[in-house]
């Protein structure tokens, strides 16, 4: 049976503005996605069945409604390949949630949409009713267990590693266009081009070598690889977290020290006691800032903004990112009592940009 390959979806190229090195415009392409070590995401599972999406037929031209909402044994996969990562002793915590709005990773079961998933901080661009995940196949069947895990991989910003420019991989490209053309599939050439064939640029690879036993390695069948020759034959991956996967996500995200600074618990506000229609001073100040960013990632600059959620889109409403060219001073805001607000932090180096929600009550 043809293996069943995720999705990605074809994200713009990052714009940033003129003045930067090649060298570190290259780390802040490749870091971009990336969360802030110390991060806490939260996952929160679809579960009625008012949430749901009509998809096409494929061959038919008809669609269907389906619900997003999976059966428990699911979603007790899931949870088990959330801990299998965390336990490796990352810097990034994993923590499941019954309420939708305080979740980052969003997670649906919708048969017949394919598995998927944001990858890394893409997931916070999503609305507030959209997913973040999906998984379009059983989990419970034999070997399908690495689905879940390859889409967390994606969750820590994680992606293909067959399109690891260290790979050297050449392709038989129509074949690999027919293969992925046909069932279960169906996909165009442009979404293969996008998942299989595209290079990724040095600093967005998973490593510095490639690493044809990672879970983020798809198996291919016979026929599709002209090169490595020992690939001729098919790739198959043991569906399981590698030695180079584990070394990869503990470089990003490194255990905490100690002694080290806490995740972005300056930014995250008291309760204020406010009566209805109040509202309250909010200051951040950057030196807090750069104190967190020092203790974890070494030397590198960091920018402030703060954005008031309305209807899950982010609205500015202080602050400046100017492109890592300048340190802010204090910024400060008048929040709303009952509002839900994200703070930005843009982190200058290789590690890329975090945020974390703030509620003022």
């Amino acid at each position: 049976m043809t293996a069943r390959y995720c999705s990605l979806a074809q994200a713009p190229a990052p714009a940033f503005a003129p003045g930067p090195a090649a060298e570190r415009l290259s780390a802040l392409a490749g870091g971009r996605r990336k969360w802030v070590n110390g991060t806490v995401l939260h996952y929160w599972f679809f579960d009625g069945d008012t949430d749901a999406s009509v998809i096409p037929v494929p061959g038919r031209g008809m669609t269907r409604r389906v619900s997003w909402a999976g059966a428990e044994e699911q979603r007790d996969v899931v949870r088990s390949c959330f801990r299998e990562w965390q336990d490796l002793g990352i810097g990034i915590a994993f923590t499941e949630v019954d309420v939708r709005s305080e979740a980052e990773l969003r997670i649906g079961f919708q048969a017949g949409d394919g598995s998927w998933s944001s990858v890394g901080r893409d997931a916070l661009l999503a609305g507030r009713q959209e997913r973040t995940m999906n998984f379009g196949w059983d989990l419970t069947a034999p070997g399908e267990r690495a689905t879940a895990l390859h889409q967390i991989g994606h969750a820590l910003g994680m992606l293909h590693e067959h399109q690891s420019p260290f790979a050297g991989i050449h392709w038989d490209d129509e074949a690999v266009y027919a293969e992925l053309a046909g069932p279960p599939h169906h996909w165009s050439r442009g979404r293969t081009h996008y998942n299989i064939l595209r290079k990724l640029a040095p600093a967005e690879a998973n490593g510095s070598f490639w690493d044809p036993h990672s879970i983020m390695e798809f198996p291919f069948a016979p026929g599709l690889i002209l090169e490595p020759e020992q690939y001729r034959g098919g790739l198959n991956p043991p569906g399981i977290l590698s030695a180079a996967d584990k070394e990869s996500v503990l470089r990003w995200y490194p255990p905490a020290h100690p002694q080290g600074s806490p995740a972005l618990v300056p930014f995250r506000s008291a309760p204020l006691g406010l009566g209805p229609g109040e509202q309250a001073d909010f200051v951040i100040d950057p030196p807090e800032t750069r104190t967190y960013t020092l203790g974890t990632f070494g030397d590198c600059d960091a920018v402030v903004v703060l954005f008031e959620e309305r209807d899950g889109r982010p609205r500015y409403v202080a602050g400046r990112d100017d492109g890592g060219t300048e340190q802010n001073a204090t910024i400060g805001a008048r929040l709303v009592k009952g509002r839900r607000y994200v703070v930005r932090v843009r982190l200058y180096s290789a590690w890329g940009s975090g945020e974390t929600a703030v509620m003022c009550w």
